[in-house]
């Protein structure tokens, strides 16, 4: 079954142009003018079954993040069509859902209400997500009070202890110190492992290697390459390679 599929898919966004003088904008308003447009995402195309773990890679501005964040429905795109099937978990910007002003643990309470647990689903979760963070000792703390690390620590934890169906990851893997590190890696390997579908967005590395087995390639906002991560990452560094 297919749980994320795009068709056509473009996504566009106006440069601001800098500074502009008061006709300038006047003009904006007025119509007089159209504003400069560029694509994050030109005419993209794919689909993902339930259970796979595909990679996104690409230089700086190819448009993985923007891609992520379509999938993810924190934008719409432009045109084209994308459907996605399945709760979805995203490690993107973390902690970007939370209040500075709650506790942490009302912050893991709404965050679960917000992807569709009961008030029962959501205490049955709560232990295994702050033992997960190891945060027990500050978890009725506002959230205000933590160093950044502590809420990556706590975010990190809600995402992939909420029993997601699809989890997106954005080059988010190093959260906290090594030893946790190692912890969060073993943790996306097991939630791949159980089946789940994975998309992630980091550069070419091992663990993304062992990771993924498919991947999908952006340049410039268009999809140049799709198949398995060892033929398309060998790709990707070769035209890496002949640009250097």
């Amino acid at each position: 079954m297919k749980v994320i599929e795009l068709k056509n898919v473009n996504k566009t966004f106006h440069r601001s142009g800098g500074q502009k003088l008061l006709r300038h904008y006047l003009e904006d308003i007025l119509g007089k003018t159209d504003p400069e447009q560029f694509f994050a995402l030109k005419d993209v195309s794919f689909s993902i079954r339930d259970g796979e773990s595909v990679a996104v890679i690409g230089a700086n501005g190819a448009g993985k993040s923007t891609l992520l964040s379509l999938v993810t429905q924190l934008v719409p795109p432009s045109s084209g069509t994308l459907d996605v099937r399945g709760r979805t978990a995203a490690l993107l910007d973390l902690g970007s859902g939370f209040h500075p002003d709650l506790t942490g643990r009302e912050n893991i309470l709404l965050n679960a209400s917000l992807l569709g647990f009961s008030r029962k689903q959501a205490h049955d979760l709560y232990d295994s997500i702050v033992e997960f963070s190891e945060l027990d000792d500050f978890i009725k703390e506002p959230l205000r009070t933590y160093s950044n690390g502590m809420m990556l620590r706590l975010a990190f934890s809600v995402a992939v202890n909420l029993d997601p169906e699809i989890l997106i990851i954005d080059e988010v893997l190093a959260v906290g110190d090594q030893k946790f590190q190692a912890k969060c890696t073993e943790k996306i390997f097991e939630i791949r492992n159980q089946g789940k579908t994975i998309l992630c967005v980091s550069h070419v590395s091992p663990t993304l290697q062992l990771l993924c087995e498919r991947a999908l390639w952006l340049d410039h906002g268009q999809l140049v390459m799709d198949g398995p991560i060892g033929e398309v990452a060998a790709a990707y560094e070769g035209r890496l390679t002949r640009q250097g």
